[in-house]
């Protein structure tokens, strides 16, 4: 018994460029299947502008209506959606409340390493636009400039398909990288690394206690500072009197990159099932959601500290995504650049290549890079520190480093 193959994921593509694709998603339930359908539509690129989710506790349908790339490759879009999906053969033995947050099989670490002759505008975004057309994921980066002016980069990668220890994949990866960067590639290669290789790869681990202690805080200022929450405030509210057994969450906010991913990630690390939700970007920039949900426990949330955690989370997470900050490192320049991990491991995906996209807008040149991650206040966080090289010419001042960045990465541009 069950659904066609087929069935599960159905993508309707627009008929007008101004118009929205439409993806459908009709398969058995489990908690945090939000989280992971929009995580997939965000590294793909795309915009969630309305959504519907419905449950009856085993079975769950979706309707996503999506905007963004006019090149998608629906196709692998289907195929990634599908795999986070439950079995579609049968809803025997479902769990609703199996848990969210389970390591997901890791994946073999290669070692992507390369020399160019010189640096040029965009090199670094240039690489990563090539590894995510491949679905090769960054996990690490390490990238240094010598005196002479040449660039050697280490990419530590996974492949989501698992073919990158063939010779055909390897070659098939040299072969794109050779005709992004052109002439000035001078070596690449491919090998498989074990952890202790990627543990050594990961550069320093202090970071300075005064950007964490204000870079990662996980509670709001009592006075909003000007931005976001200033001229959009954003507004959560409970209610657990319209519906028996479900609490009803509502947000307005202002609308951004992964917003809906945002909530739901949240609602995943918490363990909290959406069986009810519907999310609508309006045209003026602002956004309305409604959830209802319940605990692990399937009932409705009534204590207030519970919900005053869960809320105050939600506005932390939607004012403050990442955490950005333009600072100092001895007579250098460091921008640095840090997202929450779910618990299941996952980072946020793309961004390295919105970082190194508004660096190439902005005429800036990058000098090294580590990424890596930190337990910083009982949370994980993936780091991303990059060293800036201002060159002989007039420096970008910082203020306009972190604005460009920060509206790349928040989809404001």
């Amino acid at each position: 018994m069950g659904i066609l193959r087929e069935d599960v994921i159905v993508i309707s593509p627009a008929e007008k460029e101004e118009d929205s694709t439409v993806i459908s998603v009709n398969c058995p339930d489990k908690t945090g299947l939000g989280c992971d359908l929009c995580r997939i539509i965000l590294l793909f690129g795309l915009s969630i502008a309305r959504g519907d989710f419905s449950t009856d506790g085993k079975w769950c349908y979706v309707v996503l209506w999506v905007v963004g790339k006019t090149n998608t490759r629906w196709d692998l879009l289907e195929k990634r959606l599908l795999e986070v999906c439950p079995s579609y053969f049968s809803t025997s033995g479902i769990d609703y409340y199996q848990p969210a947050n389970q390591q997901p099989k890791p994946l073999d670490v290669f070692l992507l390493k390369f020399w160019c002759s010189c640096y040029r505008k965009g090199l670094l975004n240039d690489v990563t636009l090539v590894l995510f057309e491949l679905e090769l994921t960054i996990k690490k980066v390490k990238v240094s400039t010598t005196p002479d002016g040449k660039v050697m980069d280490l990419f530590f990668i996974t492949d989501t398909r698992e073919l990158l220890h063939t010779k055909e994949r390897q070659g098939q990866t040299i072969l794109h990288l050779k005709a992004a960067l052109g002439d000035i590639l001078e070596s690449c290669e491919i090998e498989s690394v074990g952890p202790e290789i990627t543990a050594c790869a990961q550069g320093t681990s202090f970071l300075p206690s005064a950007i964490t202690e204000d870079m990662f805080s996980l509670e709001l200022p009592a006075r909003y500072p000007g931005g976001l929450l200033a001229s959009n405030p954003i507004s959560i509210t409970v209610d657990n009197t319209l519906s028996p057994s479900h609490t009803l969450i509502q947000v307005l906010c202002q609308d951004h990159k992964g917003l809906i991913y945002d909530i739901m990630r949240t609602l995943k690390d918490y363990n909290i099932q959406v069986s009810y939700g519907r999310f609508f970007a309006k045209q003026n920039g602002g956004c309305e959601m409604d959830l209802f949900i319940v605990q692990a426990d399937g009932k409705k949330i009534v204590d207030r500290n519970k919900q005053n955690a869960l809320c105050s989370r939600l506005r932390m997470e939607l004012w403050r995504p990442l955490r950005l900050a333009v600072v100092s490192r001895g007579p250098d320049t460091e921008l640095l650049v840090a997202n929450p991990v779910e618990l299941s491991g996952r980072g946020r995906p793309l961004v390295f290549h919105d970082i190194t996209l508004a660096l190439k807008n902005l005429n800036t040149q990058i000098f090294s890079v580590e990424i890596g991650r930190h337990m910083i206040h009982d949370r994980e966080w993936e780091v991303y520190r990059i060293l800036l090289d201002e060159g002989d010419g007039y420096p970008v001042p910082r203020n306009k480093i972190e604005e460009g960045v920060r509206k790349i990465l928040m989809g404001w541009e």
